[in-house]
């Protein structure tokens, strides 16, 4: 994790109005760079990964959290409030547009179907449902 990752992740989390909805806003921005970073040819060192990201989290919104609940977030109810919100939206744009808003549907659908694997959590729900909204928004668009 460098330096220019962590501000730009700072900066989204400081758009949040409250605390529950700055830790969302981080959440969701750390989350959405880290499985980004997984789509990639080269071999990744989970284990430096993971404690890097970690640190960062411990860092920034203190102990009790880490990348593990960071994606156990985003598979769950409460990340589709955040992707919905235009707070959000706007400050992510602005600010980390190395992951484009586009690939959220994307991203959150992979951490789906890791969840699904490692868990055997049954994906429907609100976050699939959230993907399926933006598919058909975007084929819409599309016609």
């Amino acid at each position: 994790m460098n330096e220019e990752l962590k501000k730009k992740v700072l900066a989204v989390t400081q758009c949040g109005m409250n605390k529950e909805e700055a830790v969302g806003f981080f959440r969701v921005a750390l989350g959405l760079y880290y499985l980004a970073g997984l789509m990639t040819k080269e071999t990744l060192d989970f284990k430096r990964l993971d404690r890097d990201f970690n640190r960062f989290i411990y860092h920034a919104i203190g102990k009790g959290h880490s990348i593990t609940s960071v994606l156990q977030f985003m598979s769950g109810e409460k990340v589709v409030p955040v992707v919905e919100s235009k707070r959000f939206l706007s400050a992510y744009a602005e600010h980390c547009p190395e992951v484009p808003l586009e690939n959220i549907p994307f991203l959150l659908g992979l951490n789906l179907g890791v969840a699904k694997d490692i868990s055997r959590i049954d994906v429907r729900g609100p976050v699939a449902d959230y993907i399926e909204r933006q598919r058909l928004l975007r084929e819409a668009a599309e016609s």
